[in-house]
């Protein structure tokens, strides 16, 4: 690892006060142009005890604006402190967990990961009116029937069309003739340029796309594309139990990858992560901002340094040692309840490298779904699964109870 490190507490300490210091001070010093302060002293006590002990806490009294995007070019001077944090953070994810090089690549925590697949659209949109002269009906979203409900929300708001790809239902990997069925009809159709959204962990199923169907067929039409991967959930998770996949910027094909901190990193809400290549995120600069230093170059525009300084502190107490400890002991207890459920003859699906059991909803009853908190696929009388992520919180005991009901009711039919 490059950039990841582990640090004690008293290094994180020392390390956030050191960034707090390079920020303007709002308690201190003048400050009169910025439409910002600290947070509300009368809600706020900035001096409270506990704060010396809590950098995260300290960050979020300081309220630190991570207006702009600080891998590319100058950025307000005003918060550099904390955000030299959030470009550590990223070189963490980019670097050590997704294997770019170092400084090629642009990137932001973004106020979650729905912002930062949105942003992903946004980019490559714009990447192919800028580049290609693209008329927006020329363009279209290609993203498997799992993917997550952002990109049809994305393709809503920049008015690009978005096509579903079906999966195969058993093991929900895409449907390769109904890919290739769909990119011929798209091209009769006028479309030219395709954005391509493959997932790292579909939020229904942990599923992951294998993105060599994606590229294939579209390589195969000669087509133009660009591939955006939303590892929202899976990319705190897939890297360290499938140390061998081919989902990285070592793979010349993928231009931009999501991942949310606030899942399986736990960190504070607000804190999803758009990493892409050098020479895409300037295509969504907005001039107008011209009061702003450096360039805005992000959906939001303004949002809280605190978020970084919380994802740095969680990466730098575990390091990727401990991080990967962690991951195997989820991956255990994953293990553990499917063993179980296969015992009990119940059918489901699980990726063997991730922490979700989506469980065909003929095997539970919906007193036992509502008395565990199963998540359906949907809320009403067409839902065919039911999901458990094996997360933090959920320990060996927890799972037991859930198919020791299982097996009560089994015997009870049985009897």
């Amino acid at each position: 690892m490059k950039y990841w490190k582990k640090f004690s507490h008293d290094e994180r300490l020392k390390h956030i006060k050191k960034a707090l210091q390079g920020n303007v001070n709002f308690s201190e010093d003048p400050s009169l142009g910025y439409p910002a302060s600290r947070l509300d002293e009368k809600v706020f006590n900035d001096e409270a005890t506990f704060l010396k002990d809590s950098p995260i806490l300290q960050s979020f009294v300081a309220n630190p604006n991570h207006i702009g995007c600080h891998t590319f070019g100058s950025s307000e001077k005003a918060f550099k402190g904390t955000q030299d944090v959030e470009h550590e953070v990223l070189n963490i994810v980019a670097v050590d967990i997704f294997k770019a090089q170092p400084d090629s690549f642009d990137g932001y925590i973004a106020p979650g990961g729905t912002e930062a697949n949105i942003q992903a659209i946004w980019v490559y949109r714009n990447y192919f009116i800028n580049n290609y002269n693209a008329l927006p009906e020329e363009i279209v979203i290609l993203a498997s029937e799992d993917t997550h409900y952002s990109i049809p929300k994305g393709s809503n708001l920049l008015m690009v069309d978005y096509v579903k790809v079906p999966v195969n239902f058993e093991d929900r990997s895409i449907h390769k003739e109904g890919l290739k069925t769909i990119v011929e009809k798209a091209v009769t159709n006028g479309k030219k340029y395709f954005i391509i959204v493959a997932n790292m962990g579909t939020t229904m199923f942990g599923s992951v796309d294998d993105v060599s169907i994606y590229t294939d067929i579209i390589q195969q039409h000669k087509l133009t594309y660009k591939l955006h991967i939303d590892a929202a959930y899976g990319g705190f998770i897939y890297p360290f139990s499938n140390k061998d996949n081919e989902i990285s910027f070592l793979n010349p094909n993928i231009s931009s990858i999501t991942i949310d901190a606030h899942k399986m990193l736990q960190a504070p809400y607000g804190t999803g992560i758009f990493i892409c290549r050098k020479g895409f995120i300037e295509n969504v600069l907005t001039k107008e901002a011209e009061y702003v230093e450096g360039m805005d170059l992000t959906l939001c525009g303004s949002r809280s340094g605190a978020n970084a300084v919380a994802v740095w502190t969680i990466l730098s107490a575990y390091g990727p040692h401990a991080w990967f400890e962690k991951i195997s002991i989820l991956q255990m207890r994953t293990a553990w309840l499917c063993n179980q459920l296969d015992e009990l003859g119940i059918s489901y699906y699980r990726n063997p490298h991730m922490n979700i059991v989506t469980i065909k909803a003929e095997g539970i009853p919906d007193e036992i779904a509502h008395k565990f908190d199963l998540v359906p696929q949907k809320h009403d009388e067409s839902n065919q699964w039911y999901k458990i992520i094996v997360m933090g919180h959920v320990e060996i005991e927890d799972l037991s109870q859930f198919t020791d009901t299982l097996k009560t009711l089994q015997n009870t039919v049985i009897n």
